[in-house]
């Protein structure tokens, strides 16, 4: 069996931590900063990261935010986006060796369902619903970054977008998982935004 626990694994804006969670089963240092243990505009990486998963905030950059009270902020929203691009950079200064064609970090993807952030990162690396994955809903996702295809395994989706029956079904937050209102996000918003379990355990195989 192999040991993974001197891989550690970033896991920022992770909330639930879902999305790291494969590497955590597997025995990775999976550490998932987050609101309230972890501010992101002041948490400085350490040395020795294997990979970066990032999924900012998307409530101002959702082409669904249609009854909004408050207006869409773009400029604020992006800065939770540079400072994930931040600290992934920061990793990647360092490279292994002088004449490396590569740095340290294995990996890294940032993920936010499809809407405006296409039109500051460009076209994304990956687009994807649930479904593609094994989850019978859809949500369209998109991922950019540094990373192998997660191989796509889709089924007929009963379901149209994220429903009273899925929310019904999360109405539990993973264990040690601490809601904090502060974070900006209903409960409804922080479930929602939980990462499907199919394309989190694909993502991992492909990526290890």
């Amino acid at each position: 069996m192999t040991d993974n626990s001197g891989k550690i694994i970033l896991d920022l804006c992770g909330g639930t931590g879902s999305w790291s969670k494969p590497y955590f089963d597997a025995g990775y240092d999976v550490r998932v900063i987050t609101l309230p243990q972890y501010d992101i505009f002041s948490y400085e990486p350490p040395g020795g990261v294997y990979g970066i998963l990032a999924a900012p905030t998307c409530t101002h950059f959702s082409l669904a935010r249609t009854n909004a009270k408050k207006p869409r902020d773009l400029r604020s929203a992006m800065k939770l986006v540079a400072r994930c691009l931040e600290i992934i950079w920061e990793v990647q200064y360092e490279l292994p060796f002088e004449t490396a064609h590569h740095t340290k970090l294995k990996f890294w993807a940032l993920e936010n369902p499809a809407g405006f952030l296409k039109f500051f990162l460009g076209n994304p690396s990956l687009e994807f619903n649930p479904f593609d994955f094994g989850d019978d809903y859809r949500k369209k996702t998109h991922l950019w970054g540094n990373f192998k295809q997660p191989k796509k395994n889709p089924i007929h989706c009963e379901v149209g977008k994220f429903d009273k029956r899925l929310l019904h079904e999360l109405s539990e937050f993973p264990e040690g998982f601490i809601y904090d209102s502060g974070c900006g996000l209903d409960k409804r918003q922080v479930r929602r935004s939980i990462t499907p379990p199919g394309f989190a355990k694909a993502f991992f195989l492909a990526n290890q």
